[in-house]
């Protein structure tokens, strides 16, 4: 089935635009990359492209969006969701772009998300949980069982279970929570689930900020790649002030420790959480409208 075309991109214009693109990812791919090759592990950054499943070959590239057709595009035309768009047969080749038949195809995602995000924006941030998730991942644990072993714990571990036991832990976030060790999770007020998170998840946690990322990405290829980069990059800046804040002694990679154990790193934490909560917000928004713009559109198939 043909695509539904509202723009038609010449082949020099939508070029432009993946270039840039391309340039604007790279000063993460490419480092990225380059200790992948010399197998060397990050503790922060190699989340970004482990945890989450889209491949920096995805990333990198560029996507203009339903409703908007590549000009002389042969490269995209074996691309998931795309087709010819008979709507718009331009020389020396028809244009290429998403089909409404893939979009119908991918309304069950589209709904669930819609149903996530729109929970989240609705709901009141949750700004006394001071990243307390890090610290349950590790509790009781002997420092060469942790998920970053190469890294000491900065109070050590008889150190970082006091701060575990002295706090309220309040994980709202079931990705988070589901990590937690097996004495911690008792300590979690919140009982979060696989398949209720639109009745848990807030918009101050920063995993769900994070998250912002997977959601826009998972709507690949039928929202534009501009937003996915815009929720990839605030998904970088929490992932560094996740780790920072978390038991690990990062110093050496130039990570200077928020000490959510003192009254000053609860402040500081804090400040960031709710900076980071009015970056997401928008980018919550753009990403609802783009489902509701999805969840519109007739599914013309035979």
């Amino acid at each position: 089935m043909e695509a539904v075309v509202e723009q038609v991109l010449p082949r020099d214009t939508w070029q432009d635009r993946a270039a840039t693109h391309a340039a604007r990812v790279d000063r993460y791919l490419a480092p990225h990359l380059e200790r992948r090759g010399a197998h060397v592990k990050h503790p922060v950054f190699d989340f970004l492209f482990t945890y989450y499943s889209f491949r920096p070959a995805q990333l990198r590239r560029w996507h203009p969006g339903y409703g908007v057709a590549l000009a002389d595009a042969a490269e995209y035309d074996a691309l998931k969701g795309y087709g010819v768009s008979r709507l718009a047969p331009l020389a020396p080749r028809p244009a290429v772009a998403v089909r409404t038949t893939y979009v119908a195809s991918q309304r069950p995602l589209v709904e669930a998300l819609h149903r996530l995000l729109t929970a989240t924006a609705g709901r009141a941030g949750n700004f006394g949980c001071f990243g307390l998730h890090e610290w349950a991942m590790v509790y009781r644990l002997g420092e060469d069982a942790t998920r970053h072993a190469d890294w000491p714990l900065r109070l050590g571990p008889t150190g970082t279970d006091a701060v575990v036991e002295e706090h309220r832990i309040a994980c709202s976030h079931f990705d988070a929570y589901r990590f937690f060790t097996g004495p911690a999770r008792p300590l979690n007020t919140l009982a979060p689930g696989r398949d209720d998170r639109p009745s848990y998840e807030q918009p101050a946690c920063l995993h769900a900020g994070m998250d912002l990322y997977k959601h826009a990405f998972r709507l690949s290829p039928m929202v534009s790649s501009d937003l996915v980069a815009d929720c990839f990059e605030l998904a970088w800046d929490i992932r560094v002030m996740d780790m920072r804040a978390a038991p690990y002694d990062l110093a050496d990679l130039g990570f200077d420790p928020v000490r959510i154990e003192t009254v000053d790193g609860k402040a500081e934490y804090v400040a960031a959480q709710r900076a980071f909560a009015e970056r997401g917000a928008p980018l919550r928004q753009r990403l609802i409208a783009e489902c509701e713009r999805l969840l519109e559109v007739e599914d013309l198939s035979d």
